[in-house]
């Protein structure tokens, strides 16, 4: 491994670091940033990621550090990592020695804009960076109502705690097509459409409806959109989300383990045909929308390691693309409190995912199309494939 990897590498551990530990400041240290003028806003749009709420101040998503890696902005108040704001320039530190200076996140020009019926826009499609939008078209879970919500999850929570302070509700397809269609002429280029547990029937006329309007008001047949839902009883419904126009869909099966499944799931065992349903709807997808182009999400830390990884080898080898997204306790789920695997940990995971990946001749663009474009796999790849701009500087 050359100098500048290694660099690269320890930079994407201490991302790895800063998101599992989280980062301490002191609410107010934004007062100095044109956060929602040239800085991008955090909208709380499915889930809070910080360690507490913080209704009614606001915070960055994100920041991006010196050799182009873009860090997630997780609060808590008890890290050892902080932010510091000196004489105009914001720095991450560690223990109290600086690291180096962030630059925030640029707020893109759509969240400035509103939709014909006046919504602001940010509040439809937020900006996850890379030009990859998301559309959470339902900021609850209807498994609140049975008791059956997933056990790491606060969606209902989050509603619950800033959706009358952030103006945030249900989306509607025109909506929707709207701000996708502002938000491609400002560089966007993938959708994901996501949100709460909803009823089958509805969830997929509400989905193809949604495909509808983003297609009428981008001008384009593929959108490059991925269709978040759950695993459908009638897996033939499966099919009518490729001819609406999805290029990708996404069934989360969350844990590999089936028992722990079952305990920390159990809306999506009860109300879907269990473990071993989802895992055939999974691979359904795959025959309809093809190797590479169907994505579940296992959140790592919740089981053991082992389990996770021989998830994410057996659903690769059937050409599901399995997301390890590094668990954080969320407040107002019913895993608040506990805590997640060690930094080493979540890091070793990614490495050995990321080989996954290779071994089955996953490329950047299917993984990108599947998945968050910040994720840590993504990040390896960018390394590896030399596709950060600090190799054009190189290179100059």
């Amino acid at each position: 491994m050359n100098d500048l990897n290694e660099i690269l590498y320890r930079e994407l551990e201490l991302k790895i670091s800063t998101s599992v530990e989280g980062i301490s400041f002191d609410p107010q240290i934004f007062r100095h940033l044109d956060l929602g003028g040239r800085y991008q806003e955090e909208v709380h749009c499915l889930f809070e990621h910080a360690y507490e709420t913080h209704a009614g101040t606001k915070f960055p998503p994100g920041f991006n550090s010196p050799h182009g890696f873009i860090f997630n902005l997780r609060w808590d108040r008890r890290s050892s990592y902080s932010l510091i704001y000196e004489k105009g320039t914001y720095y991450l530190a560690h223990h109290g020695e600086v690291l180096f200076p962030v630059e925030f996140l640029e707020r893109p020009h759509y969240y400035g804009e509103k939709t014909s019926d006046g919504t602001d826009m940010y509040n439809v499609a937020a900006y996850g960076q890379y030009g990859s939008l998301a559309v959470i078209y339902s900021n609850e879970c209807a498994l609140k109502e049975k008791d059956q919500d997933c056990k790491f999850c606060n969606i209902n929570a989050t509603k619950d705690t800033y959706a009358e302070a952030e103006g945030i509700g249900w989306k509607y397809p025109k909506q929707i097509g709207e701000t996708v269609a502002a938000a491609y002429r400002d560089g966007g280029r993938h959708v994901t459409i996501t949100g709460g547990f909803v009823a089958e029937r509805r969830e997929v006329e509400y989905y193809l409806d949604v495909a509808d309007a983003i297609k009428e008001h981008t001008g384009l047949d593929d959108f490059n959109g991925t269709a978040t839902v759950g695993a459908p009883h009638d897996l033939s419904i499966i099919e009518k989300y490729k001819e609406a126009g999805y290029r990708t869909i996404a069934t989360n099966i969350e844990v590999w383990d089936r028992n722990i499944f079952k305990a920390i799931c159990p809306g999506k065992e009860l109300q879907c045909g269990g473990w071993d349903h989802w895992v055939k709807a999974l691979e359904h997808e795959v025959d309809v929308f093809g190797k590479g182009r169907v994505r579940s999400i296992i959140v790592a830390g919740i089981e053991p390691k082992e389990s996770t990884l021989e998830g994410i080898e057996y659903l690769a080898s059937k050409g599901v693309i399995a997301i390890a997204s590094s668990w954080n306790p969320n407040p107002g789920s019913a895993l608040e409190g506990h805590r997640s695997p060690e930094p080493a940990w979540h890091f070793d995971l990614h490495k050995k995912t990321a080989a996954i990946y290779r071994k089955y001749g996953f490329t950047f663009n299917q993984i990108y199309d599947c998945s968050a474009p910040t994720g840590i796999a993504l990040d390896i790849y960018r390394i590896e494939d030399k596709a950060l701009p600090i190799f054009d500087a190189q290179v100059a």
